[in-house]
């Protein structure tokens, strides 16, 4: 039996609020992939800061401790990724940017988006960039449990 290498993944914001928050939505299962130890999802303190600062939307109605759990669900499980350079490839929102860079300097294998803008970007980077329902395909076809 072969054993693949676990994949380094850089994970949208979008893409972790919607697997933490939503416990029986369609990304839900993430959590649980990223917590069997499945995939090494990557963080840098740009992408950690916007996750916080979304966690205390308004719109979410999370106390501080809530917020506090999801954090707690998704970084313990995160390589800490030191921004040392660019990516070379520039998304054309700047916003999106941070996960570009993210990837590069993480040597991910992979980023899993919802974002039209860094899709736009697929076969243009080292790394592959799909959606999530993408991800969750290549994750069954690599015969581990999603």
């Amino acid at each position: 039996m072969t054993v693949l290498p676990v994949p380094r993944i850089a994970l949208d914001t979008n893409v972790v609020l919607s697997a933490l928050l939503f416990t029986q939505g369609r990304l839900s299962w993430l959590v649980g992939h990223w917590q069997a130890g499945d995939c090494v999802p990557l963080v840098s303190r740009a992408t950690a800061r916007e996750l916080k600062k979304i966690l205390a939307y308004r719109k979410f109605q999370l106390s501080v401790d809530e917020q506090l759990e999801a954090l707690y669900s998704y970084i313990p499980f995160c390589e800490v990724v030191e921004i040392a350079n660019s990516c070379p490839v520039l998304c054309r929102d700047a916003r999106d940017q941070p996960f570009l860079d993210l990837a590069h300097c993480g040597k991910a294998d992979l980023m899993v988006t919802g974002d039209e803008d860094l899709l736009a970007l697929a076969g243009q980077t080292k790394f592959v960039i799909e959606s999530p329902e993408f991800y969750r395909l290549r994750v069954a076809g690599a015969g581990m449990e999603p």
